[in-house]
């Protein structure tokens, strides 16, 4: 069995783990926990090494503008896409997905597959590609989680300076952007991991390593899918990938890519599954919420889980459909007939199961929560 097959088993069983181990985890605050060890320990360790790892190689330059390039036109495509199935806008839903969906974890999905099937080259070459999808999850979806936070808490109308003020409050307060912030920082005084005192290299090298099992358990743990939201996550996520496809053929036919190597990492690298680190600021704009004892939530916490549970096994699927295709896709009109079936797919199974015409607006949702809330007190 290819060794990129096994580690995907691997991965897949921590989540099996992580759904048989809720039975042991009785409260909500216990799973809590594990996710704040994620988000203030192991992610913001796992950043640090990643960004002071980064080399950035001149000729390759132009890759993390693509993966970029990438990200943005699925962020921007979002708000067309979300209502045809069934997630309407201004809910808590239609955030969530919008953020998830644009963002790439090839590091837990692609990176190993690409190793295996393609060699250390082309890794090196995706490696430099996600620097740009770095950038987006780190920095500009950050930026867009707490707009949408601050604007949906805004009971008045606030100048720019104003706005800004809790904004950078709560960058600096928050562990993953300290780390960011001193490894840039370091970055530009050309530190590196192998520069650092060995006792701090080795604990944030440590603590890096637990971060994709975490990880992974959290999922299996906090991962609550019911039918409705099943379909409509299997549905945007095929759809998604027929969009990835899309553009990637596109690109391919423009740019008149010929290798099948480089064509096949085209497609890999664009097929990731939904980062976690989006999910990071989430729940970072959760936690104030709670804190705020809003009324109002920005994003649904079950729904992101439920995305990221459901992205990694059907991106890894098609990943590894991709890459054991030979020189199938050495002609890119295959790659939009695949493109073409996996829209079919996305786009059909709401129509026909008919939940894009249950759309729901911000105020309804929170109205029925209410009224939901209302009758559970009153029994």
């Amino acid at each position: 069995m290819d060794v990129g097959i096994q580690k995907t088993i691997v991965f897949l069983f921590f989540i099996f783990i992580g759904i048989v181990l809720k039975v042991k985890f009785k409260s909500k605050e216990e799973i809590t926990g594990i996710k704040k060890i994620i988000l203030n320990l192991a992610l913001p360790a796992t950043i640090f090494i990643a960004l002071l790892g980064v080399k950035v190689e001149l000729h390759l330059l132009l890759l993390p503008l693509l993966a970029l390039g990438l990200n943005l036109i699925l962020f921007f495509v979002m708000p067309l896409i979300l209502p045809l199935m069934g997630i309407g806008k201004g809910t808590s839903e239609y955030r969530t997905a919008r953020l998830l969906v644009p963002s790439l974890a090839p590091g837990l999905s692609s990176f190993p597959f690409i190793l295996e099937f393609l060699g250390d080259a082309y890794l090196a070459k995706a490696a430099m590609s996600d620097l740009g999808n770095k950038i987006f999850v780190l920095f500009f979806l950050y930026l867009v989680a707490m707009n949408w936070h601050y604007s949906l808490q805004s009971h008045e109308k606030k100048s720019g300076v104003t706005k800004l003020k809790p904004l950078i409050k709560a960058m600096v307060s928050e562990p993953v952007n300290v780390f960011i912030g001193a490894a840039l920082i370091l970055l530009a005084f050309g530190v590196s991991m192998n520069s650092l005192p060995f006792f701090l290299s080795e604990t944030l090298e440590k603590l890096s390593l637990i971060m994709t099992p975490l990880v992974l358990l959290f999922i299996g743990l906090a991962v609550k899918i019911k039918r409705k939201q099943f379909v409509q996550i299997f549905s945007l996520l095929c759809t998604r990938a027929g969009l990835v496809l899309l553009i990637s053929g596109t690109f391919v036919t423009v740019a008149g890519i010929e290798a099948s190597k480089e064509i096949l990492l085209t497609m890999a690298f664009g097929l990731s599954a939904c980062s976690f680190w989006p999910y990071a600021h989430i729940a970072a704009v959760d936690s104030l919420e709670m804190d705020q004892k809003s009324p109002k939530r920005t994003f649904n916490n079950d729904f992101g889980v439920a995305i990221l549970a459901l992205s990694f096994p059907l991106s890894t699927m098609l990943i590894l459909a991709t890459l054991n295709s030979g020189t199938l896709f050495a002609n890119p009109l295959m790659i939009f007939v695949v493109a073409g079936t996996l829209l079919a797919v996305g786009f059909s199974i709401p129509w026909l199961s008919g939940i894009h015409k249950k759309k729901w607006s911000g105020q309804k949702l929170m109205d029925g929560e209410m009224h939901a809330a209302t009758a559970e007190k009153a029994a």
